[in-house]
């Protein structure tokens, strides 16, 4: 049965587990050390820690730390009941009113003003940086803050997608436009169901580094790790394809951040739209690599972009290499058409991006 801490979250642009799987499978050994620099929602990670690896990863976006954390770092669930039942104890319903009227339009509607007190209140109350029991108690509520509420009662909000937060206005007209009312909902006995659920699946054994932070920085975050990196799976953002900070705004209110969708404030690099931009972070991202691998290590890159041919991917991840200040040899690439695009979902008739590419490389 596949481990259900891998969904605790849905998220927009997210490679599947079997992927991680096959790699460490096939290029790592028990006890390897591996690394995701742009971790996401930790599946890189977690998988590899479920079969046995060391792992290190790192995101610049707070919600993919959260999930990442959590997952790698997973709490006894008793320890999290005891906290939930504590946070619910010292709950002051009222206490809440003021600060939920003083919020957008878009909250009004989006939760049943009950519930939405309560997140607030957890919003203010969880330390999820500082612990991992508020952390994994963070993660839970981000997986249910949105989404197809009408068909299940795992979610929170008004009708929305679970794997992106649809943007303010559109989703207020939305809701008017078909009649949708926020269901009411109990925050803390949702957060007991969800822990029941994930917790019927083991968690792995030990614990996951993770830094919170710019790939770029990570050489000086976690310096005792130089040299010393086995396999490298990860997967950075396609170019001109999706930006977190819009698609995952509400997530990252929840975690602190604003209460709209913002651009170019937690991250310069969320979109490139210029191929020459782009390929310069993809070299950030070799300078990282190069600076963590042991000799013969293993680097399996997933990219995609709107608008590049998968040759001209491959042979650009091969060139940027060079900032690695390694020597890297390819040994391939493999392209593989991306099924059932979001994109088709959200945005219908978009371009978007239409295949992948995964590159595998040796460091020598």
């Amino acid at each position: 049965m596949r481990n259900r801490f891998h969904s605790i979250c849905p998220y927009f642009a997210m490679f599947p587990e079997s992927f991680v799987e096959h790699w460490i499978s096939r290029v790592t050994r028990q006890g390897d050390l591996v690394l995701d620099p742009c971790c996401g929602r930790g599946t890189t990670p977690f998988q590899s820690m479920l079969m046995g690896r060391r792992t290190l990863s790192n995101d610049l976006n707070p919600v993919a730390y959260c999930l990442t954390r959590a997952k790698t770092n997973a709490p006894p669930d008793h320890r999290l009941l005891a906290r939930l039942t504590a946070l619910e104890h010292k709950y002051d319903d009222g206490a809440w009113r003021t600060e939920a009227r003083g919020l957008s339009e878009f909250f009004r509607y989006a939760y049943d003003p009950r519930t939405l007190r309560q997140i607030l209140y957890l919003r203010s109350s969880l330390r999820w940086q500082e612990s991992d029991i508020d952390c994994m108690l963070a993660a839970l509520t981000l997986g249910a803050l949105h989404g197809e509420s009408e068909r299940s009662p795992s979610y929170l909000s008004n009708q929305m997608p679970r794997t992106i937060s649809t943007k303010p206005a559109y989703s207020v007209a939305y809701w008017k436009k078909h009649g949708f009312r926020a269901p009411k909902r109990n925050t803390f006995d949702l957060l007991r169901r969800a822990i029941a659920f994930r917790y019927e699946s083991v968690p792995p054994s030990g614990t996951g580094d993770v830094v919170f932070g710019d790939m770029r920085d990570l050489p000086r975050a976690a310096q005792k790790y130089e040299r010393q990196v086995a396999c490298v799976i990860t997967s950075p953002p396609y170019l001109d394809v999706t930006r977190f900070e819009e698609d995952q705004w509400l997530r990252i209110w929840f975690l602190g951040g604003a209460g709209r969708p913002t651009y170019g404030v937690i991250s310069a690099d969320d979109r490139h739209e210029r191929p020459e931009n782009y390929w310069q972070f993809v070299a950030d991202l070799w300078r990282s690599i190069g600076f963590f691998c042991a000799r013969g290590a293993h680097v399996v890159i997933r990219l995609g972009g709107k608008g590049l041919e998968p040759q001209r991917i491959a042979d650009a991840v091969v060139g940027t290499a060079v900032f690695s200040h390694r020597k890297v040899r390819s040994l391939g690439f493999t392209v593989s058409e991306i099924q059932r695009r979001q994109t088709e979902h959200f945005r219908p008739g978009s371009k978007g991006c239409k295949v992948e590419v995964d590159c595998h490389l040796l460091v020598q």
